[in-house]
Parts: C-alpha cells; structure tokens; sequence
C-alpha cells in the first residue's frame, strides 16, 4: 500500500511537469512566432486585431486564463501560445503556469479515484465519459462563436 502511494504521488509529479513544460513550449512558441504575426497581413484565420484582443485579455484577466484555461480543451491549447504572443511576464506565467497544472492535475486525479471508488462500473464508459467532458466544457466556446457570427451578420445587415 506504501509503494502504490509513492507511484500515485510521482505520477501526478510527473503530470504536473509535462503540464508545466507543455505550457513552456507554448509560452516559448508564442514568442518566438509573435514579432512574425505583427507583420502578417490579415486573413481568413488570423487578424491583427485578435493579438490586441489577447493584449487587452491578459492585462485584464492573465492569471484567471492561465489556470482555469487548463479545464478548456481549446483554450488549455492557445492561452500559453497566446500569452507568449503578447509577451505575458515570464515570472507571472510561471506563478500561473505551475498552479494550474497542480489545479488540473490534481482535480482530475481525484475526481477519478474518488468516482471510481464509488462507482467502479465507470470504468466501461470511459470512452463515452471522456466525449461528454470534451462536450460539456467546449459547449461555452461553441455557443460564444455562434454568437460572435450571428451578431457580425446582423450588423452587417444593417449596413446595408
């Protein structure tokens, strides 16, 4: 029973790390890639503005994206990149950067012991567990763009 605990606890270390280096290379991507798109030209995927947009978003909301970004499929992929776009303070990321993968990390090591614990026939719906989380937390994302679109074809009607 001791030996599992030590394993338990060096594996959710070893999660922790690679969500801390993940973010790291992120992070390093953004700012390395960031002066280039500054030059870009706009396009059907990328606008100048989105770089004002992120600028203005960490200002206001940097360490709230970072860790609760780690529980969002899509922004736990583009927040380090983008932080690193925007040139976030190094010393802030990494505040933000190793809290969130303690928060992410361990949630979800919890939240599956203690499920499984109380309910060990989870362990035959995973697949269908894992779709639902992807769903549940993207369903915000998906809902804000359709709407962000529906607005830009009203206002554009009324160009008109």
């Amino acid at each position: 029973m001791r030996n599992a605990r030590k394993c338990q606890h060096a594996f959710k270390a070893l999660l922790v790390k690679r969500g801390v280096l993940g973010n790291y290379t992120g992070y390093w991507f953004g700012y390395r890639t960031g002066p280039a798109l500054f030059k870009k030209n706009n396009s059907l995927f990328f606008k100048k503005q989105y770089i004002e947009i992120a600028e203005e978003f960490y200002a206001k909301h940097g360490g709230k994206a970072l860790i609760l970004g780690r529980f969002f499929p899509i922004i736990r992929t583009f927040a380090p990149i983008f932080a690193g776009v925007v040139k976030v303070d190094l010393k802030k990321f990494t505040l933000y950067n190793f809290i969130g993968s303690i928060a992410w990390v361990n949630t979800f090591t919890l939240a599956g012991f203690f499920l499984g614990r109380k309910y060990p026939q989870l362990k035959d719906y995973m697949e269908y567990i894992v779709l639902g989380l992807i769903l549940i937390t993207s369903a915000p994302l998906i809902a804000a763009f359709i709407k962000q679109r529906m607005q830009k074809g009203a206002n554009i009607k009324e160009l008109k």
